[in-house]
């Protein structure tokens, strides 16, 4: 019932094509590597949820996309680190959903706004115990710095980021120059898998909300 209502969701949308469904993850497997689809949308709650987006990344590397409902952060994390390319909890509302979709597809990275909230929450707290320089080898990003790692990571654009933030555009470009020099990171996806590991570096307990 499920799956009936997301598929009929979806394919109200011109540009998105439903090519297969699967009710477990090596159903979900073979029906990829049958139909070579763009993208999955993947249950994170199907009894071998995790287990099914480690296949398919090793495999055949496909762009995955995990619904859940879950806000368990290790769990989050643990669909990061296993190659997914976008989380999305379940309540969120269907517009968010497709563009997702449009995004994850594209090339980005997706992540539920609650998700890489907790994440920069917790990167936000170790900036402000950096009075010495453990904490800030740590955390060397700036609060607003963070602000912009935590909307790329969303998939926003440049311009889209400018906007959300009230600044120009020419200053997102120059934060993000900062932030991969501060980082050494080269690009956007290796962007949001630092904020992805020093979540689960700092702890595995679940953020206070």
């Amino acid at each position: 019932m499920v799956r009936d209502g997301l598929k009929n969701l979806l394919l109200l949308e011109d540009d998105f094509e439903v090519v297969g469904e699967a009710g477990g993850g090596r159903e979900a497997l073979e029906q990829v590597q049958e139909l070579g689809a763009d993208l999955v949308l993947l249950d994170l709650q199907m009894i071998d949820g995790l287990e099914a987006l480690e296949a398919l990344q090793a495999n055949q590397p496909t762009r995955v996309i995990v619904l859940t409902d879950s806000e368990h952060d290790n769990e989050l994390m643990q669909a990061m680190k296993r190659g997914a390319s976008g989380i999305v909890l379940k309540h969120t509302a269907p517009e968010l959903i497709a563009r997702c979709i449009r995004k994850v597809h594209a090339g980005e990275i997706w992540l539920d706004s609650e998700a890489m909230a907790s994440v920069m929450r917790r990167l936000q707290g170790g900036e402000e115990a950096a009075s010495g320089a453990k904490g800030r080898e740590n955390t060397p990003l700036s609060a607003r710095e963070m602000e912009v790692v935590a909307l790329v990571a969303q998939g926003y654009k440049n311009r889209e980021v400018a906007e959300k933030m009230f600044i120009r555009e020419q200053t997102v470009k120059n934060h993000l120059v900062n932030i991969f020099d501060k980082l050494g990171v080269s690009d956007r996806r290796e962007l949001t898998d630092y904020a992805i590991d020093k979540e689960l570096h700092r702890s595995a307990e679940p953020a206070s909300r």
